[in-house]
């Protein structure tokens, strides 16, 4: 049951966080805050995956935290939308950006935390 409440509470923790960072950037011409959310959060799950945390602390930050912070789901609909509207130049840029941005985040992480 513990691993309940870590990942129930490091979820309600992301959601949270990333409703604060929808209101903080509200869209206008191009979805930074899905942006953001999506490389901040592959930034920490990378710093916690990749820091050899415990089970429990991967429960909470890394499933829990950056599972309801991040947005994978909104990217998709954003980038299919921006489509359809006939803005493809700032889809491909939202899907680019959303893609490198999280890899590079990633990767970040990897050369903090290796010895």
């Amino acid at each position: 049951m513990e691993s309940a409440y870590l990942l129930g509470t490091g979820g309600a923790i992301g959601a949270v966080l990333r409703y604060a960072v929808g209101e903080a950037l509200p869209p206008a011409q191009f979805p930074w805050a899905t942006l953001v959310v999506n490389v901040i959060g592959s930034f920490v799950l990378g710093l916690v995956a990749f820091g050899g945390v415990g089970e429990g602390a991967m429960l909470f930050v890394g499933v829990g935290a950056c599972g309801s912070f991040t947005t994978f789901s909104s990217f998709s609909f954003i980038a299919v939308d921006l489509w359809d509207q006939g803005r493809r130049w700032t889809s491909a840029l939202h899907v680019v950006g959303n893609l490198v941005g999280s890899l590079v985040a990633m990767g970040f992480a990897l050369l903090l935390v290796q010895p």
